[in-house]
């Protein structure tokens, strides 16, 4: 959480606090430097009496023009009423505060009341409303207005920003929910086929399968998962597969890891189940699949080539691939390449990932 968030997540857990200290800022600032202006022997409570009149002015311009005038007017594009509450709040902090200077601050500084400025004169005097109070009152208003202003466009970056990982997170439960069924439904059938036939090698594919289960069902909870458990998953499902072919079927599974790295659960998966089911599936002759990883520093790639029957149904319009492509462009958006090529009989699939 860097800093901007924190004092976002602050002020809307101790709003009131922030403004108290907001205040308590300006006033310190203002002090400061009224003391450093005023000349030796300045009284504590003189420079403090001017300091908070002058912020009680600030801060009725503050909260007017950045909670009345904004929202109800500037927001709403209703930019001539919103000017004229705009003068009018000016013209009426500006006069009350020269009132209570002449009329509370002189006095208590024990200056007396000038005879030939009368409340006329004050109502009256703009030049000396507009550069002397104005420009002091409203210098502080602006900075206020705009840090509020500042405050909120981050805050509906930060509301935006969740509410688009939780649709792509939503998303990818979504797609999870459409592959995990489609891959049962194939496993489950060919587990059916090999205990109608009393095969020993039934109970090896229900331990298999055991795993599988266990691993999607407990391991992929996150976005990324560790790369050695997609490969054992892809070894038990490439297990499970062989046992519906004899011989003819040929797979070849080659891994080239450099470092252990995270990618986004069951993509493999999906290209790899693409293979096996338009692939071999309905491949009548002898099918072959090449599986190759590789993986780089800060670079990941996985091809998986097959051969099938150029009648069938394209390869790329499966519901696995179909998915793969929507979640990596939610996990990997720009990162990522998906090529999709058919070479005669041989159907070839490369994912590329440049991670981070």
């Amino acid at each position: 959480m860097d800093l901007s968030e924190r004092l976002i997540r602050f002020n809307q857990t101790y709003r009131v606090v922030s403004h108290v200290l907001f205040w308590l800022l300006v006033l310190m600032l203002q002090y400061s430097s009224a003391g450093y202006y005023n000349p030796d022997g300045a009284r504590f409570m003189d420079i403090l009496l001017a300091v908070g009149t002058n912020q009680v002015a600030q801060m009725a311009a503050a909260y007017f023009l950045t909670y009345f005038i904004v929202p109800r007017y500037i927001y709403k594009q209703k930019y001539l009423p919103g000017l004229t509450w705009f003068a009018i709040s000016i013209y009426v902090i500006c006069v009350l505060s020269r009132l209570v200077v002449v009329h509370v601050e002189e006095p208590f500084y024990g200056v007396k009341a000038k005879p030939n400025e009368t409340y006329q004169e004050i109502f009256t005097d703009l030049p000396k409303l507009i550069y002397v109070y104005f420009f002091r009152i409203y210098s502080v208003a602006f900075v206020f207005m705009l840090l509020k202003l500042l405050k909120d466009q981050l805050s509906v970056q930060q509301r935006a920003l969740t509410l688009e990982k939780q649709k792509a997170e939503a998303e990818l439960k979504l797609l999870k929910t459409q592959l995990n069924p489609h891959f049962l439904f194939n496993t489950l059938n060919n587990i059916y086929a090999l205990a109608l036939m009393n095969a020993p090698v039934t109970a090896g594919a229900i331990g298999r399968l055991s795993e599988i289960l266990d691993y999607i069902l407990y391991r992929c909870n996150n976005i990324y998962v560790p790369l050695s458990g997609e490969v054992a998953l892809l070894n038990n499902y490439i297990g499970l597969e062989k046992l519906r072919y004899d011989e003819r079927l040929t797979v070849n599974f080659s891994c080239h890891i450099d470092e252990q790295v995270e990618i986004a659960p069951l993509i493999l998966l999906a290209i790899v189940e693409n293979a096996f089911k338009h692939g071999a599936g309905n491949d009548i002759g002898e099918p072959k699949i090449d599986i190759n990883l590789k993986t780089d520093p800060g670079h990941f790639a996985f091809t998986v080539s097959n051969t099938f029957q150029p009648k069938d149904e394209k390869n790329g319009t499966s519901i696995g691939l179909s998915n793969l492509k929507h979640q990596l462009e939610l996990v990997y958006p720009g990162n990522h390449e998906l090529t999709i090529t058919e070479m005669g009989s041989l159907f070839i699939v490369k994912l590329t990932i440049k991670l981070a």
